[in-house]
């Protein structure tokens, strides 16, 4: 492969870190950047609520606009 990583490559690089900062450290190391990748979902999932919600509320004050110049 031409520029691309073989499988060798990364079991090298990855023998080369638990040598260098220990299977304890890259456990928290991983443990805390799922942390931050769950924490970053649930706040762009509450983002995309917030904005339903917005939507929601505009389009009944349209709605209820267009049934007060109506009656």
């Amino acid at each position: 492969m031409l520029g691309g990583i073989s499988i060798w490559q990364l079991l090298i690089v990855l023998a080369i870190l638990i040598l260098i900062f220990g299977t304890k450290k890259l456990k928290n190391l991983g443990s805390d950047l799922g942390g931050a990748v769950k924490g970053f979902k649930e706040a762009v999932n509450k983002d995309e609520q917030d904005d339903e919600k917005k939507a929601d509320v505009q389009a009944k004050v349209i709605e209820d606009d267009k049934k007060d110049k109506s009656a």
